[in-house]
């Protein structure tokens, strides 16, 4: 009944007129940062904090801001995603599998509406779950040591057979190289160059944005450009822009689960929404069994990472308001904005700053349904992408994503690195190989490695450490059944069709 009371005095600091402004002003900007292909919520969080302060909004004030600019960002990642096959940030790469063949269907509106409705259920199941789980979940979140990650991490890798289907081997392989990648640049424990050839641009490693980039955006280019020289027809619109009763019972579980799934992984700090997104999608494609069109345009394969991710982010608030742990890169910048106002967050944040904690969650619900609100109607002017000539939008594909490239150091040495990592993406997709595995690899190869590396020093060189507690035992067995479970199964089901034969 307390948290009640609490959540109604959060609504009214939110519910001003200030504050609904400045959250839909974050919900539109987050939105269009978040279409922007590389840019991504901690680059929509970072260059409004500075703002917030200079504009000296109230504590308040300015985390909703941010909590806004962080929900839109989540929301838009998925649109160039489905659109033009070109991820918003690493949330969003699952959402490419089916969402970009979808729109090649000529269900580009449907395919949207899906992953607004989605992602608008991840994230107020995941704000409900703050409300009624917060205290006990960052609990639970202590109970992570660097083994325990860094076994969620192979977990989360094992997923890989759920993406991929029989294609396990060009899975691994497209996985290594994305591991190779990121260990690119300083080693942080010895201080050794390692893979940089004497290039000082390669020191600080292969930034996220180049490696996105030059595989879904540069790779995607010079797939249109052969077929702009093949004469291809355009791609043809269905007419609706949402999706229908059928395509939402058959997806309305996927949702539900993958928020579920989705808001708990989002708690654990660093797990971040590319670990939800992946093996809700992968989850998910096992469940379906045969029946489905997963990875040739299933509207669960929309539903299922976008529902995850946006309840992964908004899950990844609760490291950061109880423990002052961030949870994501996104949150360490939020928990910069909450010391620029000599905000400690921590486990007596609940109890010295109610206002701006209660303020900050009855936001995220307030942010959502404008979200929602706000995207729907804009479908019909999202799908406009479509039909422009693949002329015009090879070009302006190439000179958006080369600006994102151009922006993260701004030296022209990136813009080499990216059109050489799609030459490399390019020749991959030519080969059949899945680009999801590559991504997947890069971005949990750093931390994995610093996980790794912390348990064995804690251990004195011990690698049962990897071993040692419940929760790294049950990690372990889920990896290997994430593996070794499908095929058992479809070994178990020819030899039944066999028998019947």
């Amino acid at each position: 009944m307390e948290t009640l009371t609490l959540l109604a005095q959060g609504f009214a600091v939110a519910a001003t007129p200030e504050n609904l402004m400045i959250a839909l002003i974050g919900c539109f900007l987050g939105t269009v940062v978040g279409l922007l292909p590389g840019l991504g919520p901690i680059n929509g969080v970072a260059i409004l904090l500075p703002i917030a302060f200079a504009m000296k909004l109230p504590p308040e004030s300015a985390l909703i801001l941010l909590c806004a600019v962080y929900a839109g960002c989540e929301y838009g990642g998925r649109i160039s995603a489905i659109l033009l096959n070109v991820p918003g940030d690493a949330g969003a790469v699952m959402t490419t599998l089916d969402g970009y063949p979808l729109a090649k269907k000529g269900l580009a509106g449907p395919a949207l509406s899906m992953s607004a409705v989605a992602s608008f259920t991840g994230a107020m199941v995941a704000t409900l779950g703050i409300v009624a789980f917060a205290p006990l979940l960052a609990e639970w979140a202590i109970a992570f040591g660097p083994a325990e990650y860094f076994v969620l991490m192979v977990l989360a890798l094992s997923c890989l057979g759920g993406l991929v289907g029989d294609s396990l081997p060009k899975a691994m392989i497209a996985c290594l190289i994305g591991l190779l990648l990121s260990t690119v640049g300083i080693d942080s424990n010895s201080g050794v160059y390692r893979f940089t050839f004497d290039m000082l641009h390669l020191a600080d490693g292969i930034p996220f944005i180049v490696i996105v980039i030059g595989l879904f955006a540069v790779s995607e280019i010079l797939l249109m450009l052969q077929g702009l020289h093949a004469n291809p027809e355009p791609i043809a619109l269905s007419g609706r822009m949402m999706f229908n009763l059928k395509e939402f019972m058959l997806a309305k579980w996927t949702m539900l689960r993958s928020a579920v799934a989705g808001f708990f992984i989002g708690v654990l700090p660093g797990a971040g929404a590319t670990i939800a997104s992946a093996m809700c999608y992968a989850s998910e494609r096992r469940m379906a069994g045969k029946d489905h069109q997963f990875g040739e345009g299933d509207m669960r394969g929309v539903a299922a990472p976008e529902a995850a991710n946006n309840a992964s982010a908004n899950g990844s608030l609760v490291p950061m308001l109880t423990l002052g742990v961030p949870g994501s890169g996104t949150t360490a910048v939020m928990m910069g904005a909450l010391t620029l106002y000599n905000i400690t967050p921590g486990p007596t944040l609940f109890q010295d700053q109610p206002v701006i904690v209660w303020g900050l969650i009855a936001s995220l619900f307030i942010a959502n349904v404008m979200l929602l609100v706000m995207n729907i109607p804009l479908i019909r002017v999202f799908v406009k992408f479509l039909s422009i000539p693949v002329w015009l939008l090879v070009p302006g594909v190439a000179a958006i994503s080369m600006v994102g490239v151009y922006a993260v150091h701004g030296n022209t040495f990136d813009l080499i690195v990216a059109v050489l990592v799609g030459a490399l993406g390019y020749a991959l997709r030519v080969m059949n190989f899945p680009i999801a595995p590559f991504i997947l690899g890069f971005v949990l190869g750093d931390m994995m490695e610093q996980n790794l590396r912390r348990a064995l020093s804690i251990s004195d060189g011990e690698i049962g450490v990897l071993f040692s507690s419940p929760i790294a035992i049950g990690l372990w067995v889920a990896a290997i059944a994430m593996l070794v479970g499908p095929r058992v199964a479809r070994m178990l089901d020819s030899r039944r069709a066999v028998a019947q034969a």
